[in-house]
């Protein structure tokens, strides 16, 4: 018998946090991101947990099986350096780029400290697939308020249509909503020095519209000046 299937999807690849000694994979963004779906409506969520590069991979394709008309995948794991979950960002990055061009996977959001630094990495892997954001933390990174703006962004971008993807200022205008409830001067966490580091300089995240000449651009200053100017016409 033929099952009937949301027309949304958020997939769900999740390391284990152990955020202390006594975390035996008690913690998880899954509660959180299955709330943002009942809210939605809509919308399925999927997950499965990765330990290393061959566990990402083989998770990633054990979800990947529904052709959701949009679908957003979360990674969400201890990062430091180049790596979530000690995964590099290539493994990462270019095998969800891949796979959207058969799924119909618009954004992949890296739900771990220090990886949004790599813009550059993001920009190369997102290049030319059917990626049209990515997006992640430069900076090490509160894990419930990470959790929240994460998951504001997420039900937000699940929002949008096939049409809205062709419009950079769209997508910009999108992200912008988003995290506008979020103070952009608010210290999300420490950089990899140890100092203190703002959620306008933290949240780094590139943009690619579909179409023909369209390419990948880190666009947070642009999504940050944005989120400023809702908030103050919010107040208004």
């Amino acid at each position: 018998m033929p099952r009937h299937h949301a027309s949304r999807g958020i997939l769900v690849l999740e390391s284990p946090w152990e955020l202390d000694e006594h975390d035996a994979n008690r913690s998880s963004v899954v509660p959180f991101i299955e709330g943002i779906a009942k809210v939605a409506g809509d919308t399925e969520v999927y997950y499965a947990n990765f330990y290393d590069k061959k566990s990402f991979r083989t998770a990633l394709h054990c979800l990947c099986k529904i052709p959701f008309k949009n679908i957003i995948i979360y990674v969400a794991a201890h990062g430091q350096g180049k790596k979530l979950g000690g995964t590099p960002m290539r493994d990462v990055i270019e095998p969800v780029g891949e796979l959207s061009h058969r799924f119909t996977i618009t954004g992949l959001l890296l739900g771990a400290c220090f990886v949004g630094a790599h813009t550059d990495l993001m920009e190369t892997f997102t290049r030319g697939n059917q990626l049209r954001w990515c997006a992640g933390y430069a900076s090490e990174t509160e894990w419930l308020t990470g959790t929240l703006i994460d998951c504001a962004i997420i039900n937000q971008m699940l929002s949008l249509k096939k049409s809205d993807f062709s419009d950079r200022d769209t997508i910009i205008e999108n992200l912008a909503l988003a995290i506008s409830p979020f103070h952009d001067k608010y210290t999300i966490g420490r950089d990899k020095d140890g100092k203190p580091m703002l959620l306008r300089d933290a949240f780094q995240c590139v943009v690619q519209p579909g179409g023909q000449g369209h390419k990948p651009l880190t666009a947070s200053g642009k999504i940050f000046q944005r989120a400023v100017q809702l908030r103050r016409d919010e107040g208004a």
